[in-house]
């Protein structure tokens, strides 16, 4: 097939390992033509191949796209991303060229929104104080002797900020469950929030009513800190905040001093900086659940991005429209 479209790779190896899987690799070969294999990581040791490429699959470790790569490039028209956010990488020159952009995002949303659902109902269960006070006790009946506090998943409030693509899906999975969700997002219109099923309030009312407060925002300038010290304390005694979006959302000395205190509950995924000093107290805390980033695609789950960018490939060689496709003025809310 002459007139298939020449495919290179973009990213880094050793962060996508089992993004594709041997069938969706055969699919991307049977489509296009695919001279070189080997991922680039630098552009400018690729340029021969860069003047012929009409499709380039990108991913973690994507070096940036910008004017001077685009020039090298003059047959470019679509950038396949296998991964989630491509606003770290892709400049507005790529639009100003009309190069078609999609990405999997939604694919990677699914995983932590399943992360997300668990760290809900494991937080209505008090799943971290059980395990302290079984620790400490090493006996039975634990559960019998707390069987009257308000524990459990029957008719809790969940708080839900920012209607992002992870945020629906965290809603849309909370559905079989005897619990109140709210929402807080400026975006989202009242027949909007009807038809997820929320109750569309404020902030500060999202904070002081709910018992689970997830974050599912963008990182962007006007979200930074959105939850500071003023915010957290509006937080009930024993509510928990979980956080698998951005770490800058919130304010993590504010965070810090109250999870010291024991008041609330926290599952963490993201930190500001995204890797916490040795000395961070929140490696410590029985209150507090922290883990290294890894609510998004980890190992088989990943596979779900291969396939999806395979799926946009073959749809972009047939001439039909692509189902994921990035417009420019997403990458104002994106995170």
């Amino acid at each position: 097939m002459p007139d298939r479209p020449v495919l290179a790779f973009a990213l880094s190896p050793e962060r996508t390992r089992n993004v594709f899987a041997p069938g969706d690799e055969e699919r991307l070969a049977a489509c296009c033509t695919i001279p070189q294999p080997t991922p680039i990581r630098h552009f400018a040791d690729a340029a021969s191949l860069m003047r012929e490429v009409e499709v380039l699959v990108t991913g973690w470790g994507c070096p940036p796209i910008d004017s001077a790569m685009l020039a090298a490039a003059p047959r470019l028209r679509l950038i396949a991303h296998a991964a989630g956010t491509v606003k770290t990488f892709i400049s507005r020159a790529v639009f100003d060229r009309d190069i078609v952009v999609t990405h999997a995002a939604a694919a990677n949303a699914l995983p932590v929104a399943e992360f997300t659902l668990a760290a809900i109902l494991f937080a209505n269960k008090r799943v971290l104080h059980f395990r302290t006070l079984y620790a400490g006790v090493r006996r039975g009946g634990i559960a019998e002797e707390l069987a009257r506090e308000p524990i459990g998943n029957y008719r809790k409030t969940i708080g839900i900020i920012g209607a992002s693509r992870i945020g629906r899906r965290v809603i849309e999975l909370l559905r079989p469950f005897d619990l109140a969700v709210l929402l807080y997002d400026p975006f989202v219109t009242p027949d909007e929030a009807a038809a997820l099923g929320v109750e569309p309030v404020r902030l500060d009312a999202l904070l002081e009513r709910a018992d689970v407060v997830s974050l599912h925002a963008p990182s962007l300038p006007g979200t930074r800190h959105m939850l500071d010290a003023r915010g957290l304390a509006r937080m009930g005694d024993g509510a928990t905040l979980i956080n698998t979006a951005r770490g800058g959302l919130v304010d993590q000395v504010a965070l810090e001093a109250e999870l010291v205190s024991g008041r609330i509950d926290a599952v963490i995924d993201v930190t500001e900086p995204e890797v916490l000093p040795a000395t961070s107290p929140l490696y410590g805390l029985p209150n507090v659940l922290l883990t290294p980033h890894i609510a998004g695609a980890l190992g088989l789950e990943r596979q779900r991005l291969g396939a999806l960018v395979a799926d946009e490939v073959e749809r972009y060689v047939r001439g039909e429209p692509l189902r994921h496709r990035v417009e420019v003025q997403m990458l104002e809310h994106m995170a």
